[in-house]
């Protein structure tokens, strides 16, 4: 029955601060009225909506205002470079003092966050290849660890 994610959206103090910031980040303008503008993550796919008021003082939880965007392995290897290159600063996820992306075996993904200017967490995040014997493992490994591990454990 579900195919995708058509939309999701997040709350902005101003429109038109955040409607430059998610163009930085390479979003598809889509549409806007006076207070809602909308960008395609994937074209004709799905897309985000910011809404200007007063919501964006709602306390940050991630159920509320959380959004990850997909993208690959290599691009998110990338990602530090290309957050510098846009003027984005990464943040530590959780309790991780470390900014770097991180791998989750036991998800199967791997991670890095950031915050648009209103606070709400964004996430670029990929699908990660977990061999059987290492899906079990709950800790975070920066990429390079987990690229030796993984390939410690092919050989």
């Amino acid at each position: 029955m579900i195919k995708g994610l058509y939309e999701a959206h997040l709350p902005v103090k101003n429109l038109e601060v955040s409607i430059e910031f998610y163009r930085k980040l390479g979003l598809k303008f889509a549409w806007r009225d006076e207070d809602t503008a909308f960008f395609w993550i994937e074209e004709g796919k799905s897309w985000l909506g910011l809404w200007e008021g007063n919501e964006y003082q709602t306390p940050y939880h991630p159920s509320l205002r959380h959004i990850a965007f997909r993208v690959t392995y290599q691009n998110l290897k990338e990602s530090l470079k290309w957050l510098e290159s846009i003027q984005v600063e990464p943040v530590p996820f959780g309790s991780r003092i470390s900014i770097d992306p991180f791998v989750r075996p036991n998800q199967g993904n791997a991670s890095v966050y950031f915050d648009d200017p209103d606070g709400n967490s964004l996430e670029l995040v990929c699908y990660v290849d977990v061999p059987n014997e290492l899906k079990h493992i709950t800790e975070k490994f920066s990429f390079e660890d987990w690229e030796n591990l993984v390939n410690s454990k092919l050989k």
